[in-house]
């Protein structure tokens, strides 16, 4: 009866602060649960649960962060992350190499004198180059396999640095606000497009050729630079933001789960590009539920070749803001969306939650907009006939915890997901 009792203790616990983690006293080794997305899938993803002593850090700069994942090599290890810590305290001017001169850079490219037929060339773009090449270096950080990062508290996170998980197995994030990183040195290509654009580098999170990832009950947002507050060159938008989350090149069995997503253009690619066969046929199985979407443009995500689980997520679109679509449906993708919920605002059409790209079949029920069950794919096919989507992904998930009703999940999700929700 005991047992009994503290079972459904643990149970309600759980349920209440929205979290699929494996019970545990200690919330830094708290481990994906059995059945909880493609993360959990084969050997499931405990990140630095088992860490000794000696592998437990808490940081408070950015320079005490790096050193942490970088010491002990692989060993399962634990950073916790106290306040947030700054990746770019210094500035933009802390990266540029002698002599750019950004002034200098916009004369020398400017489209009346240079054109939109050739690339940039010459000494300006050299150090602009050279100068990106100094943020990389300082604003990447690499995150080894067997490790869990884990924000402190309400209040804690990284500003303007990128985590990058490359090429390794076992990571856990949880509980961190990650204000994106802000690309100092975009390059302008004036080939790009009939007027030219700003490109720009650094994902806040990238999951790169890597597996068994769980990103949980974080906030990814461009938090205090907003597109809305970048300036225009050449007549476009200079551009300095990338994506939030991207899990491309052969990355595999990854579950993000309540997390907070929020203004921001680009936000998750699954899959890069549709040249890379190779690497991702067969992989890219992703589960994405809880979620909440508000303020973004696209990619939410754009999905290539993977197999991907979206369930109970709040996609929030609001007046006025620039709204491409939701759920992009890539090369080869096999996109499963079921049990969502969508508040579009006055005059956004259903049908705008789906994008084709490519010729590829998806699965998208029960899902809710507005409060009204919405056959999307009925919508977006009625609506946008030029890009006629087929149903039926071929494969149904079974790596499920619970599924809440669509009707809940606004009220549920935008109670518990994002950082400082997480106990």
């Amino acid at each position: 009866m005991k047992v009994g009792v503290l079972a459904g203790c643990t149970a309600l616990v759980l349920s209440l602060t929205g979290t699929a983690a494996q019970a545990h006293g200690d919330i830094a080794r708290q481990t994906l649960r059995a059945g909880d997305g493609w993360g959990s899938h084969g050997t499931g993803t405990t990140g630095g649960a088992a860490a000794d002593a000696e592998h437990v850090h808490t940081v408070t700069t950015w320079a005490e962060f790096k050193a942490a994942l970088a010491a002990g090599g692989d060993a399962p290890k634990i950073i916790k992350v106290k306040g947030m810590i700054d990746a770019v305290a210094d500035g933009c001017e802390a990266f540029e190499a002698e002599g750019y001169d950004f002034d200098r850079y916009l004369a020398d490219y400017d489209p009346a004198v240079w054109g939109y037929d050739t690339p940039v060339s010459g000494t300006q773009e050299d150090l602009r180059a050279a100068s990106a090449k100094n943020q990389d270096a300082a604003i990447k950080a690499s995150v080894p396999a067997n490790t869990t990062i884990i924000g402190v508290g309400r209040n804690s996170g990284i500003l303007g640095g990128s985590l990058q998980i490359r090429g390794v197995d076992n990571v856990i994030v949880r509980n961190l606000t990650i204000e994106a990183p802000l690309d100092c040195f975009p390059q302008w290509d004036p080939t790009d497009g009939p007027t030219g654009a700003w490109n720009s580098e650094y994902d806040a999170v990238v999951v790169y050729g890597s597996t068994h990832v769980w990103i949980d009950h974080n906030t990814l947002t461009d938090g205090r630079h907003p597109d809305s507050s970048l300036p225009t060159h050449y007549g476009e938008v200079y551009q300095q933001h990338d994506g939030l989350l991207d899990v491309v090149r052969g990355s595999d069995y990854v579950t993000a789960s309540w997390n907070s997503f929020k203004d921001h253009d680009k936000t998750m690619l699954i899959g890069n590009s549709d040249s890379a066969a190779a690497t991702d046929t067969g992989r890219l199985k992703v589960t994405l539920h809880h979620n909440r979407f508000e303020g973004i443009v696209e990619r939410a995500p754009r999905v290539r070749f993977g197999q991907v689980d979206a369930y109970n997520n709040h996609f929030v679109v609001t007046a006025g803001q620039r709204y491409g679509y939701t759920f992009g449906i890539g090369k080869e993708s096999r996109l499963y969306a079921t049990h969502n919920a969508f508040s579009l605002a006055d005059g956004v059409s259903a049908a705008k939650t789906l994008k084709k790209w490519s010729e590829a079949p998806l699965t998208a029920e029960h899902n809710y907009v507005n409060g009204r069950l919405t056959d999307l794919i009925a919508v977006h096919n009625a609506e946008i006939p030029a890009e006629t989507l087929r149903s039926g992904a071929g494969w149904t998930p079974t790596l499920r915890t619970r599924v809440d009703p669509p009707r809940a999940v606004p009220a549920i999700v935008d109670h518990r997901a994002g950082a400082g929700r997480l106990r």
